[in-house]
């Protein structure tokens, strides 16, 4: 039975325990599911030619074996495979592949196989999503088939554009606009249609990545200012909203402020994915008058993630993937030298307060094993008192210090800024870059650089001007960043000029050179604090 059909027959507690019952698991139930599924998966994964090769004749035959001869891998380990989409080649069949930006400059996408099994998984998970998006305690949640879903979703071949098909199969919500539209329509334009038809229909659901959901909510501040047609021209093409319009307009009169969307809309549920949700969760909190519920979800893993009615921690679906985890101090072992060779902890192991790189095996005939998917967590505890669970929750802290990914959109790394740099033909002799956030807590890429003496003068060159120059650049070698500004309206570079010799004057300092895109860390603080390398303030 699907859940519509459940539904149907008000069969509730079914529901709960048939798509939320994880949340209910000892951690020695929850570690009895993962080994089971990953002794099925070490099978199909060893026996196949993708397997073979990364295994180079070893034959491991327990997870421990598993963990010890297959290496940490990254998709480098497995790019001549699935750019050609040799199926054959692999553990499982891909019914479908999903695709997503790789690096920006060297490598436009990377693509991801799904099998039928991960498919089914994927169904089963987004809906525990969807019902966990409702509740408001354990057993409690709010879904029915007739509800209205907001489209905010990138469509396929991208990984959301599975959400609104997986859930077709379950219930038989409405989305706006119809996913056969919205899928030939641009941002702007499903952003439109779908606020119109919400207005005309209402909407139950929200789903979107946390820095688009809140671009599409400031978008309808564009309606109590005049642009757009207004909410003169909602009031006259949408006379069902009436009352809802003229309450709102004297709530803006009142509070002086603009239209929000809580003033139009009372969802049941609001999803966000993506990184920097922490940066947009209180502001559409504000906006919308409902606390979005963070969950996770990659090309590679599929959607593994997800947090409950307190929206304190997400509890990671014991059968989407196998997860090891690598502890933050091995992390930047491993950044400093390839040829370490690092412990993971398993699901039992993580200890509170510690952050950890995640590394996936995805199981379910996936193709990827002990992957390092590029996401940064700290452990936030091993139970909880206010949903009960025995479980360990985390919270998602950013990508891995190689990659500074603004706003879930684009991820920069250290080739993209140094491809930038030399086709600007600027005279950087060196750089820093850093992923910082400004007096809103919003996102941006502070680059740190330092020019050549002889061939420019303070009075030549300013910051402004610099970075005019580099942006034009990542946009031409990174249509993610492009989307930046179009979609979202984010600049997101800020250039500052350090004194000649700085990155000179800290290597003889330091005996070594700093990293190129840096955590926060006292490397920075050294390189701006030192009485020989004080920033030019440049107007």
């Amino acid at each position: 039975m699907n859940l519509n059909q459940m539904l149907e027959e008000r069969q509730f507690d079914k529901i709960w325990q048939s798509y939320c019952g994880f949340l209910d698991l000892s951690m020695e139930s929850y570690m009895e599911i993962q080994n089971r599924l990953m002794e099925e998966q070490i099978d199909l994964w060893c026996k196949s030619p993708l397997g073979k090769g990364i295994l180079k004749s070893k034959k491991p035959k327990t997870i421990d074996d598993f963990r010890n001869m297959v290496p940490l891998t990254t998709y480098d380990d497995y790019a001549d495979v699935l750019l050609q989409k040799r199926g054959e080649l692999l553990p499982g069949n891909p019914i479908i592949w999903i695709q997503t930006t790789w690096e920006g400059g060297k490598h436009p996408i990377k693509v991801a196989p799904y099998t039928r099994s991960m498919l089914d998984v994927y169904r089963q998970n987004v809906t525990a999503c969807l019902i966990l998006s409702t509740s408001s305690e354990k057993g409690k949640f709010d879904v029915e088939n007739t509800d209205k879903f907001l489209y905010g979703l990138a469509p396929l071949p991208y990984a959301t554009g599975l959400f609104p098909l997986a859930l077709s199969e379950e219930i038989e919500i409405q989305f706006l606009p119809k996913v056969k539209d919205a899928e030939q329509m641009t941002f702007s334009e499903r952003n439109k249609l779908g606020f119109q038809l919400a207005m005309k229909n209402g909407v139950d659901y929200f789903f979107g990545l946390g820095s688009v959901a809140y671009a599409v909510s400031q978008s309808l501040a564009q309606m109590s200012n005049g642009s757009g047609g207004g909410l003169k021209s909602l009031l006259k093409c949408h006379p069902k909203m009436i009352f809802r319009i003229l309450k709102a307009k004297r709530a803006m009169k009142k509070e002086n402020r603009q239209l929000m969307p809580k003033d139009l809309f009372k969802l049941k549920g609001f999803m966000v994915a993506g990184t920097d949700n922490r940066c947009y969760k209180d502001d559409l909190e504000k906006l919308w008058g409902i606390r979005p519920m963070e969950l996770f979800a990659g090309t590679e893993p599929s959607i593994i993630g997800t947090e409950t009615w307190t929206r304190n921690g997400m509890y990671f679906f014991p059968n989407a993937c196998f997860y090891e985890f690598l502890h933050e101090e091995d992390m930047l072992k491993l950044k400093n030298d390839s040829n370490y060779r690092p412990k993971t902890y398993l699901m039992d192991e993580v200890i509170p307060g510690e952050k950890y790189e995640i590394v996936l095996t995805v199981i379910k005939g996936g193709a990827f094993a002990r992957y390092r998917v590029g996401d940064v967590y700290r452990c936030a505890g091993l139970t909880n008192q206010e949903d009960n669970t025995k479980i360990p929750r985390f919270e998602y802290i950013d990508r891995v210090p190689t990659i500074i990914d603004i706003a879930g959109f684009t991820r920069i790394s250290e080739n993209g800024i140094k491809d930038a740099i030399e086709l600007s033909k600027l005279p950087v002799t060196g750089w820093t870059a850093l992923k910082e956030f400004n007096e809103n807590n919003k996102p941006f890429m502070h680059l740190y650089i330092e020019l050549d003496k002889n061939k420019f003068t303070e009075n030549a060159v300013s910051k402004e001007i610099i970075k005019d120059i580099l942006s034009t650049y990542f946009k031409y070698i990174d249509q993610d960043y492009k989307d930046l500004k179009r979609i979202l309206g984010m600049d997101p570079l800020v250039v500052t000029i350090l004194k000649c010799g700085t990155f000179e004057a800290f290597k003889k300092i330091k005996d070594r050179p700093i990293s190129r895109i840096t955590p926060p860390s006292s490397d920075l603080r050294d390189l701006l604090d030192l009485q020989t390398m004080q920033v030019i303030n440049r107007r």
